[in-house]
């Protein structure tokens, strides 16, 4: 075990690789010339992202083994904690023969006593994993059984003498461990291995690490330097001090993805010169816009729409987010901003992520727009070759005011006369390049970019920290209040039978099925039998439709066309049904294996029922027993239907991942920081981030950052103008 300031020289200097041999001690010297890291080593390393001793030295410890922290066997409770055990693997062996019951076992002594560790699964690869005389650590939860003391599927860790000897100091000693899989572990990079390139990298790199964040910083939040950060994250004395460079790490990348976002901003709003649009005239074509629509505009969309039209009189372009909850009415704004830029001249265009949807709002607004003299064209793919010129030339011509599409727009061909707006529906479901694209049709063009999954401030501030935002949060008076309710799975027939009854009255509903185990396979299977079942069985004498994730994707949207045009009853679905369908019929959505959902996903599903006259009814049924755990979760659901309250409960239960997981491509990438549980970091490093941002836009001022900055970020800053 080494100190922080102490790291040892390894034994064998690394050899000269050819002619292009880097300097020794660069952070971004290649991973292969740390000692020890061969050619199957490095392979391994780079399919985990790690390219560089920079790269190798940013992988850090999951957690760590503190000998004030570790237990003697003959120490073991039975409470419901988990406590790590050091000793040596004695023996081991297969128990049982069939393909049930078939375990391995596995026996180690401390000097105290004796501990049995089980696996029931993977067991050929723990078979070839120990040897007799290994020195382990194993953690986990410990309980009799038979009246031997045991830890089924233990986390596993392996020691070297040295460090093992270490722990049995009456000092305290930290040993870190690092997470690996299968393929690390085979090249013998399990939290033993990971321990000993560390040192070498960190000797290799010794005293020339350079520091990235401005003086002003690191006194401002008493911050560690970078290089003894990484020293003693990954060698720390004691757990004080490798909390400590964690925080620093913590708000280093918060910062600097921070300042990509901030860097975006500056550059559009001191920088590009964009349209300007008039101010609407009075009695002009956006104020019959809005006397047209059949009911009054929330007090909420009314704000929105004087921040936009704010933005578009701005000579800069307009870059908004508008975040709105289910039925808050976004489309209706999309509606009166289009009005405005071609009050001004401009055609506008929206995109939608697919052909049901960008066909949805051409039924919405065709009739709309032509009842105020103006020409609507929808765009998308598989158009016949002479009705795609016909538009196509409407489109260059600027006959066509309003375009409305698919990715169909940003096609090779499609030219606009005067594209001075674009909205982008569900833009998550779009790429970066994509979205570029889109803008490239025009001379920058103002963008607003759409989104109906209500995202918590701290997310907000991660994915979307560079666009101003508005939020509708209100609902509208015509929207009557969606009927929530738990049912547990033993009630099955229950559901049936209602649904029976909506049906027979001439609605729609939903059925969704959760995926099974994340495997396409179990999860068309569950859905496909349950579909054959419903249709043979309770729900016979209706149109049933089936949805899931294997079809092709023309066939998913002459599925869900179908249903919106009321040729089928009821759609059986494994997938999310397209946020935004509107199908003002669908009065019931039922979800089967409610708890495996995240909450904010549910709100979605319940918001594509009650859309129409009829009261909406969404039923979650919770497959048995249902825990208490699921119920007072899903009861949150029963509670309220705001979006963001709802978001920021889930975001508590369930963390970031679940966000994160969709978000669009060229999103900033947290891998130490957690945007949930460090708030306080983010928004400490917004701050400093945005504050240099304004005052040296060119970082200049720094040059390490700076140098740092271009090689992290470079090649995203191609996209630095996109929402």
């Amino acid at each position: 075990m080494c100190a922080d300031n102490n790291i040892p020289v390894p034994a064998k200097t690394p050899p000269v690789k050819g002619a292009e041999a880097p300097r020794w001690g660069k952070m971004d010297t290649e991973v292969q010339f740390v000692p020890g890291v061969g050619p199957n080593r490095g392979r391994q390393l780079e399919r985990i992202g790690i390219r560089t001793v920079e790269d190798l030295l940013y992988y850090l410890p999951r957690r760590y083994l503190d000998r004030s922290l570790i237990m003697k066997i003959q120490d073991l409770d039975l409470s419901d904690r988990e406590v790590t055990v050091v000793g040596r693997v004695t023996s081991f062996k297969f128990i049982g023969g069939g393909p049930n019951s078939r375990r391995f076992e596995l026996v180690m002594v401390d000097g105290t006593g004796m501990l049995t560790a089980v696996w029931f699964q993977g067991l050929s690869y723990w078979a070839k994993a120990f040897e007799r005389g290994q020195i382990v650590a194993f953690s986990g939860k410990p309980q009799v059984y038979r009246d031997r003391l045991q830890i089924v599927h233990p986390a596993v860790d392996f020691l070297d003498e040295i460090e093992t000897n270490s722990l049995k100091a009456k000092t305290g000693t930290i040993i870190s461990l690092y997470s690996s899989d299968d393929g690390l572990t085979k090249v013998g990079l399990d939290s033993r291995g990971f321990r000993r390139i560390m040192a070498d990298a960190l000797t290799l790199v010794q005293d020339k690490i350079p520091e990235i964040l401005p003086a002003e910083f690191l006194k401002k939040h008493q911050l560690t330097a970078r290089g003894l950060a990484l020293h003693r994250i990954h060698f720390p004395e004691d757990l004080y001090f490798a909390d400590a460079a964690r925080r620093r790490l913590k708000y280093e990348e918060s910062f600097l993805i921070q300042l990509t976002l901030a860097l975006r901003q500056h550059r559009r709003q001191h920088r590009d010169i964009g349209v300007r649009f008039p101010h609407p005239a009075k009695g002009g074509l956006t104020a019959k816009a809005v006397k047209q629509f059949p009911f009054q505009l929330t007090q909420g969309q009314k704000d929105v729409l004087r921040e936009i039209r704010l933005d578009m009189e701005s000579p800069h372009p307009m870059n908004r987010l508008l975040q709105g909850d289910v039925g808050a009415g976004k489309t209706a704004i999309a509606m009166v901003a289009i009005c405005m830029a071609m009050e001004g001249g401009y055609q506008g265009a929206i995109m939608a992520p697919t052909e049901v949807l960008a066909e949805q709002h051409f039924r919405t607004m065709q009739p709309f727009y032509e009842k105020l003299g103006v020409k609507t064209m929808m765009l998308i793919g598989g158009l016949q070759s002479s009705l795609r010129k016909e538009r196509l030339a409407d489109i260059k011509s600027g006959r066509a005011k309003v375009i409305i599409g698919t990715h169909a727009l940003i096609q090779e061909g499609v030219e606009f006369a005067k594209l001075g707006l674009v909205i982008i529906d569900e833009q998550h479901r779009f790429g970066v390049a994509q979205r570029l694209e889109l803008r490239l049709k025009g001379e920058k063009p103002d963008v607003l970019v759409m989104t109906a999954t209500p995202i918590p401030r701290s997310l907000a501030l991660t994915i979307y920290g560079d666009l101003d935002v508005s939020i509708l949060n209100e609902r509208p008076s015509q929207r009557r209040p969606i009927v929530t309710r738990l049912l547990d799975g033993k009630r099955r027939e229950e559901v049936y039978a209602f649904l029976r009854t909506e049906l027979s009255k001439g609605r729609q509903a939903f059925i969704i099925y959760p995926l099974v185990e994340e495997s396409e396979k179990l999860d068309l299977h569950a859905a496909t039998k349950a579909y054959d079942q419903l249709k043979a069985g309770p729900l016979k004498d209706f149109r049933l439709g089936l949805l899931h994730g294997r079809m092709p994707t023309d066939q998913k949207d002459q599925t869900m066309a179908a249903f919106s045009a009321g040729q089928i009853d009821l759609l059986v679905s494994t997938v999310v049904v397209e946020v935004g369908i509107d199908v003002p019929n669908a009065t019931v959505m039922a979800v089967m294996g409610a708890q495996r959902f995240g909450l904010s996903q549910l709100h979605q599903l319940r918001g594509r029922v009650g859309r129409g006259i009829h009261r909406g009814v969404c039923v979650l049924v919770v497959d048995p027993p249902m825990t208490k755990e699921a119920k007072d979760r899903l009861a949150v659901l029963e509670r309220t239907e705001d979006g963001f309250i709802i978001a920021e409960e889930d975001l508590r239960i369930r963390g970031g991942g679940e966000f994160f997981g969709t978000r669009q491509s060229g999103a900033p990438d947290f891998k130490i920081a957690d945007p949930v549980v460090d708030r306080q970091i983010l928004e400490q490093a917004r701050e400093d981030a945005f504050a240099w941002a304004e005052k040296d836009p060119e970082l200049k001022a720094f040059a390490p950052l700076r140098s740092h900055f271009e090689r992290a970020f470079g090649a995203r800053m191609v996209y630095m103008d996109i929402g």
